[in-house]
């Protein structure tokens, strides 16, 4: 089990980003975590990764756990072999690269695995294998975005984290990108998917967290929180009795959420 336990970050020694952030993630789950930018998803994972360093950032309290045994004070190559991988916001392959050179990248801390996984990933992204000579940059967006998934999967991670991997995609590619995740799921991976897609991250996931400025505000199962009336209002832009309201209306609309109250 993946978990976090009350843990605070600081950037630059001054600006306090994550407040006593406290979630799991349990073997075969899917676990959702939502929130407007700047509330603290990236953070979060950069801590899961052992990323903060390179932002300036540190963890000041709380503690990071994986099978009941600290991770949060190794470094990120240690925490990959533990079985930990991420999917940044953005995609961030290597685009002058070809398509195969970036999957046998994913797998340099699991060398062995290296053809099983390359194997693995053509056969979960079809569009790959075809594309796999092709130059990384000039793939479509969408297939930029199975790329980076396709390489995190070459460490056989058990927990994948994937950060907002439906953004600046299609409504058919969303709808793609959904469906390979149900599909790595169900092949044994956990995953941890960061979204404001609240309604795609929510369809799919057994339980999820909101985050607001720092600080988790909700914690429930997903279909709790898709009934949920400030989740359906504030993330899914429905108002209580179901309907969409009007850019105008929702520019003049000041009801407080219920956690800030």
């Amino acid at each position: 089990m993946l978990q976090v336990q009350n843990l605070e970050v600081v950037y630059d020694d001054v600006m306090l980003v994550l407040r006593g952030i406290s979630l799991q993630v349990q073997p075969g789950q899917i676990v959702a975590l939502l929130g407007a930018n700047g509330a603290g998803k990236t953070t979060l994972l950069r801590a899961l990764c052992g990323l903060l360093d390179v932002h300036d950032g540190k963890i000041t309290k709380g503690s990071i756990l994986l099978d009941g045994k600290p991770i949060h004070t190794l470094k990120p190559a240690a925490i990959v072999r533990r079985g930990i991988s991420q999917v940044m916001e953005g995609r961030r392959i290597f685009t002058e690269l070809t398509v195969e050179e970036n999957l046998r990248i994913g797998a340099h801390l699991n060398p062995r695995g290296r053809a099983e996984g390359i194997e693995r990933a053509y056969t979960l992204f079809p569009v790959l294998r075809q594309r796999r000579k092709e130059i990384a940059g000039y793939l479509s967006g969408g297939e930029q975005q199975m790329l980076a998934i396709g390489r995190a999967l070459m460490a056989s991670p058990r927990f994948l984290l994937l950060d907002e991997p439906s953004l600046g995609l299609a409504p058919r590619l969303v709808e793609q990108i959904r469906d390979l995740i149900v599909e790595i799921n169900r092949q044994g991976t956990a995953v941890l998917l960061v979204e404001q897609n609240a309604t795609m991250a929510l369809s799919i996931a057994s339980h999820g967290y909101v985050m607001e400025t720092g600080k988790l505000v909700l914690d429930a199962p997903a279909t709790r929180l898709l009934a949920d009336d400030d989740v359906r209002e504030f993330y899914l832009g429905l108002h209580p009795e179901g309907t969409v309201r009007s850019f105008r209306e929702v520019k003049h609309y000041r009801r407080r959420k219920r956690w800030l109250s």
